[in-house]
């Protein structure tokens, strides 16, 4: 099972998939590539995979990526290689993307659950960005004009959680994939398993 986790930079997605990943071990995150510099503390490989335009550009050609977008200036992208490498290890890949990243990623995995982050408010979310002092006036002013434009295309989404509390809010989407998981349309051949004799795990 595919989670599309999307919301306006600052609204905690980092935050509250942290603990998520802490408390459930089928859960992974899927790394995407960028063309942004890594923050300090980010480690390529784990928060994203950092490759200059030249790489970026040879993977579009080759059709590597499931989603590509440009966002603030930069592109990301999603490799279809690092989603089949977490299925085929059982695991249910966890994508921290923009709106149009997940719209492009849904249209490539139908069945994947999507869930937006909203901050408590406009003038929170510009607070937080403001405290994490990792960009300059010009990039925090568009960071707010895009988060205006995503919570305004939230309804799209299947699942809507407000993050006024990291617990709270990893509590909230929690919940949600453990509903997810037991959607019956993900195991319809589990009746006839069972009525064939099978014994489920």
């Amino acid at each position: 099972m595919l989670i599309i986790l999307a919301g306006p930079s600052g609204t905690g997605k980092s935050t509250i998939l942290k603990k998520l990943f802490s408390e459930d071990e089928r859960l992974a995150f899927s790394v995407s590539h960028t063309t942004r510099p890594p923050r300090d503390g980010e480690v390529d490989g784990r928060e994203y995979h950092f490759v200059d335009d030249a790489t970026f550009d040879r993977m579009v050609e080759d059709g590597a990526f499931a989603e590509w977008a440009h966002v603030h200036r930069r592109r990301y992208g999603t490799s279809r290689a690092e989603v089949d490498r977490l299925l085929t290890a059982g695991k249910d890949p966890v994508f921290d993307i923009d709106v149009v990243g997940a719209d492009n990623l849904h249209r490539a995995y139908p069945d994947a659950v999507r869930v937006f982050i909203l901050p408590p408010s406009l003038a929170k979310l510009e607070a937080r960005l403001r405290g994490r002092g990792t960009e300059g006036e010009a990039m925090i002013q568009t960071r707010l004009a895009n988060a205006k434009a995503e919570i305004a295309a939230a309804p799209r989404f299947d699942y809507l959680v407000i993050n006024q509390s990291v617990d709270e809010a990893a509590a909230s989407l929690s919940a949600i994939i453990r509903g997810e998981r037991h959607r019956a349309s993900r195991y319809d051949d589990l009746p006839q398993r069972l009525l064939s004799g099978e014994e489920i795990a």
